[in-house]
């Protein structure tokens, strides 16, 4: 067979059911011939997008791939794959590539030469023989370790070469650490010391599956939980030792609790920082676990560390506390939390439940989460205003039932995400919110969710403007309207063959919804335009 045969098969060895592509490499049609379904997009940096978002919502358990063509291909999908590892996501991508006698020539684009920067692991397969050891190399380092890109680029000549018919191909299984039983004991002593300890959780929690231990966990020791923004539903943020997301923004219990806290216990988190991360105040005690040795001391000084996969260290976090705690009883949080959590949402209240026309943006988000069921709904925001405001207050019940990003923040990633996470979990209503400049971005690819009959549901907040950019360009907007959009988004998605509807009065936006999420229960994609306000307000981080 031709090695890229031999690729698809190993595909499909491997379970991969999706092959997101646009819009030729010979790898297409070979994986089609064995059922792997290509989803073809608009563009190429959302395919990478759609991979993405699979990948989330699986925890990697299932993996998103992606292939293109190579040269203009590669070069347009370099901004997908560079959020994706900014985000920590283990998606395979599989680009094409001038051939070997015309490597090294310029113009010519090579994956290998451009990657680097962007991957966990990129390598071209330059010879057919070695496609069985180079592809068991890639979905090694996918299921192990530290999430991020992997990338394999096939030559043309390489990909036509013939390979022998009967190779043996060994499907890597994950390997995954526990931390060092003197890190744990000495991590439960130094809580036990602590007067006011709180747990920083990152998205590692959701990775290795361990949102029951982190429960388990928190209600033992009676410490409060926070999330990171790419941790956002890890714990449920309805538990009364939750507070919530916070990032850019976050919620008031944050802002409450982190200051007076003496002790920050990361779990699963990078500890990164970075404008979309809550910073640390000094003075307090850190422990870090991560499965990344490249995480620990990396912004912050950590005073202990543990480096092992997050749900079998909470297992021995939870194992230790027992033999420590003994019969003491830790003071209870919960009604601290619950009193700084109902202050901060009265102050809130009336913009959340807002009668303004234009339409109040907090109202919409506060509308949706009364009307839809959150256990059977996934919803990612967009970058910009609607992550800002859509973050503190929209509660996550259960775990990837949100995807929250933005390591690096780039304008129209969640129509990709939220398309990837419905083909992932079919039977999940699947929600984007994003605004006016966000579709701008991606429009076009609503018309790939007609196409490949993905039903998702996408809320645009068009204020027809950059929300806030007038602050980075005042004199051009004073002068120019150039914040200023224009644009009817409703008759865009009908032309695309989707359900659209515009929203003006606050009054239809949960009736709105309703018809909405029908379209999609019957397979259409649907599309609302709520017209609001721009609202400058924001519930800031710390």
């Amino acid at each position: 067979m031709k090695s890229v045969d031999a690729v698809a098969k190993i595909l499909k060895l491997e379970g991969v059911e999706y092959l997101f592509c646009f819009p030729a490499n010979t790898l297409i049609d070979a994986a089609a011939k064995i059922d792997i379904r290509p989803i073809m997009t608009r563009t190429e940096r959302t395919l990478i997008n759609m991979a993405d978002g699979f990948s989330r919502i699986t925890n990697g358990k299932r993996l998103g791939v992606a292939t293109v063509q190579a040269g203009p291909g590669s070069e347009n999908a370099f901004a997908g794959v560079a959020q994706a590892f900014s985000d920590s996501v283990p998606i395979l991508i599989l680009p094409g590539c001038v051939s070997r006698h015309s490597m090294d020539i310029p113009t010519n684009f090579e994956a290998v030469k451009n990657y680097a920067g962007v991957t966990k692991w990129v390598a071209q397969i330059n010879l057919a023989d070695r496609v069985p050891d180079m592809m068991r190399r890639a979905f090694s380092l996918l299921r192990m370790g530290h999430p991020a890109p992997v990338m394999l680029e096939m030559p043309t000549d390489v990909a036509a070469e013939d390979i022998d018919d009967n190779f043996k191909y060994h499907i890597p299984q994950p390997v995954r650490p526990s931390g060092d039983p003197q890190a744990i004991n000495k991590a439960i002593k130094t809580l036990m010391a602590a007067e006011s300890p709180i747990l920083h959780v990152g998205q590692g929690v959701l990775y290795a599956e361990a949102t029951d231990e982190l429960v388990e966990f928190s209600e033992l020791i009676k410490v409060p939980v926070m999330t990171t923004l790419a941790g956002k539903s890890a714990f449920p943020e309805n538990h009364p030792l939750s507070l919530g997301t916070s990032g850019y923004t976050g919620t008031g219990m944050v802002k409450h609790f982190l200051p007076k806290a003496d002790l920050v216990i990361g779990l699963g988190c990078s500890f990164s920082k970075s404008v979309m991360s809550t910073q640390i105040p000094d003075g307090k005690i850190m422990i870090q676990n991560s499965i990344d040795e490249y995480d620990i001391n990396k912004d912050y000084a950590i005073d202990q560390a543990i480096i092992g996969d997050s749900r079998l260290v909470l297992k021995q976090l939870i194992d230790q506390a027992k033999t420590q705690l003994g019969t003491k009883n830790r003071n209870d949080p919960s009604l601290e939390i619950q009193q700084v959590k109902e202050q901060w949402l009265s102050e809130w209240m009336p913009k959340l439940t807002s009668n303004e026309v234009p339409i109040n943006p907090y109202r919409l988000i506060w509308d949706l989460m009364q009307t839809v069921d959150r256990e059977q709904t996934i919803i990612t925001h967009d970058s910009g205003n609607p992550r800002d405001q859509v973050v503190p207050f929209y509660e996550a019940l259960t775990p990837r039932s949100y995807i929250g990003w933005g390591k690096s923040t780039q304008l129209g990633y969640g129509l990709g995400l939220i398309m990837g996470a419905k083909l992932a979990a079919p039977e999940k209503l699947a929600v984007n919110i994003m605004g006016d400049a966000a579709f701008g971005m991606v429009g076009m690819d609503f018309e790939t969710a007609v196409r490949e009959q993905i039903p998702i549901l996408t809320i645009i907040l068009n204020n027809s403007a950059l929300g806030g950019y007038e602050h980075h360009l005042p004199t051009a907007t004073e002068k120019y309207g150039t914040k200023f959009l224009s644009g009817d988004y409703t008759k865009v998605a009908e032309g695309l063959g989707g359900y659209s509807e515009r929203v003006e009065d606050p009054d239809d936006i949960i009736p709105s919804i309703k018809r909405a999420q029908k379209e999609t229960e019957a397979g259409r994609p649907a599309l609302l335009e709520v017209i609001t306000r721009e609202e400058g307000e924001f519930s800031r981080g710390y």
